[in-house]
């Protein structure tokens, strides 16, 4: 009797037992759905951004607590930059920039570190009480005429800034009322002195051994834009931002080195470089093939069909010579960015030093040659890789990590000129452009030993 009691009281107890927990899961099912759909279909109007060691407030969604919701925040990854909202100068990206409560932070080399081009800042730069319609125009004129930039007078070009209150002018008789005046490569007297709130420019595209001696101009220039790092404005042939400076490296689903048949390659007519290109090419080819098209090799591929070299390019050859004509400061041109980084090729550089080409490209997608003591050890290296296909792949696991932008000269311009920046001007801008080290006519390793 009580043997049969105990089992009857465990019966009804489990009976409990399994009713509670029945009636649990149908009270909640409406209630804690969100673990089992997308977010953004069960979020109502009201939002909140947690942090992931904050205890959220219960909020209206749908009947549903915001709690379940945070408990699934904890158990996910962090969001990545990848995901977020682009700035307005990448590709498809939105993010405008805000006011700066501090005018011209961090804008002009002395005001920021070392190696940092500011390009980024410049452009989410707003000057504080900047207004699109009521704020002055800023004039600029162009003192080597609208030919050489290849644009419109008038405001046309900066209609896209964030900062947009500039024009453009040729006219030199309205020179001494503007607010800027740019030379582009080269400097002719304007005929009159700097206005005590006018700048200056200097605009230079190519490195110092290809353009004019600036030694008359001492005391009048206020501004460089040129492709180097310490420019007041720098203009790079090209600019690669990575979308996460955390994430340098991404997994790629394509073997770079499948059926490719030859190794090197270079596109060249210019054969009496300054930094002797040529012999060290020639001397590389001793150690491993060298193709050599152009006015200085026995390869054919015309200018004019440009489209068909690339596809050679990327059809048949592993590495690419994106050698430089001179070895300057920085001078990165689109031998590297286009003719190499934007095809499947490892190029293979000479031009700026080793540390300058770290700054402006892609994390392990090139590999320079002032790393090896000589052609033959380069081309040891390159040989090793040819051999390996994983370590050859590794070379392009930048790829889809970042992109090139465009750097809007035009528009960092404007947003300069509404700054209210520290004056500042170039006592010698001949000696800041071609002084000591900064161009070698041997490799940079072997200035250094010197």
């Amino acid at each position: 009797m009580v043997a049969s009691l105990r089992v009857s009281l465990r019966k009804a107890l489990l009976l409990v037992i399994c009713f509670s927990l029945i009636t649990f899961l149908l009270f909640t099912t409406s209630t804690v759905k969100v673990l089992w759909f997308p977010l953004g279909e069960q979020l109502g109007n009201k939002r909140t951004v947690l942090e992931h060691n904050e205890v959220p407030e219960t909020y209206e969604s749908n009947g549903n607590s915001a709690v379940a919701e945070w408990l699934l925040t904890l158990t996910s990854k962090p969001h990545s930059k990848e995901n977020l909202p682009k700035d307005w100068y990448f590709k498809g990206g939105s993010r405008k920039p805000k006011e700066y409560a501090n005018d011209g932070v961090h804008l002009l080399p002395e005001q920021a570190d070392f190696g940092d081009d500011r390009i980024q800042k410049q452009l989410m730069f707003v000057p504080k009480g900047y207004d699109e319609f009521t704020t002055p125009v800023k004039n600029i004129i162009l003192w080597n005429g609208l030919n050489a930039w290849n644009v419109h007078s008038g405001n046309a070009v900066f209609e896209q800034c964030p900062v947009s209150r500039c024009s453009l002018d040729t006219s030199k008789s309205r020179a001494m009322d503007a607010d800027a005046i740019l030379f582009k490569d080269s400097y002719s007297s304007s005929g009159f002195s700097r206005p005590k709130n006018q700048v200056w420019i200097l605009y230079l595209l190519e490195c110092p051994y290809h353009t004019s001696n600036f030694a008359r101009l001492q005391g009048v220039i206020n501004w460089t834009a040129t492709y180097r790092m310490d420019s007041d404005i720098v203009a790079p042939y090209e600019k690669w931002i990575y979308y996460d400076d955390n994430v340098k490296e991404k997994s790629q689903h394509k073997d770079y080195a499948a059926n490719k048949t030859k190794k090197v390659a270079w596109f060249v007519s210019n054969c009496g470089a300054k930094n002797h290109r040529l012999a060290y090419a020639t001397e590389l080819s001793k150690y491993i093939q060298v193709d050599i098209y152009g006015a200085c090799g026995s390869f054919t591929c015309p200018r004019s069909s440009s489209q068909k070299c690339f596809e050679i390019l990327n059809r048949d050859y592993k590495f690419y010579l994106a050698f430089e004509n001179s070895n300057c400061q920085d001078y990165i041109t689109e031998k590297f960015f286009v003719n190499g980084l934007q095809h499947d090729v490892i190029p293979v550089v000479m031009g700026a030093r080793p540390s300058e080409y770290e700054k402006a490209a892609p994390h392990r997608s090139y590999i320079h040659t002032d790393n090896f003591e000589s052609p033959e050890e380069l081309a040891q290296y390159l040989n090793q890789l040819d051999n390996d296909d994983e370590q050859y792949n590794s070379y392009f696991r930048w790829k889809g990590t970042g992109e090139f932008v465009n750097t809007f000269f035009w528009c960092r311009l404007c947003a300069m000129l509404h700054a209210p920046l520290p004056h500042k001007v170039y006592d010698d801008v001949n000696e800041w452009w071609r002084g000591k080290n900064v161009c070698t006519r041997s490799s940079w390793r072997k200035a250094k030993e010197n």
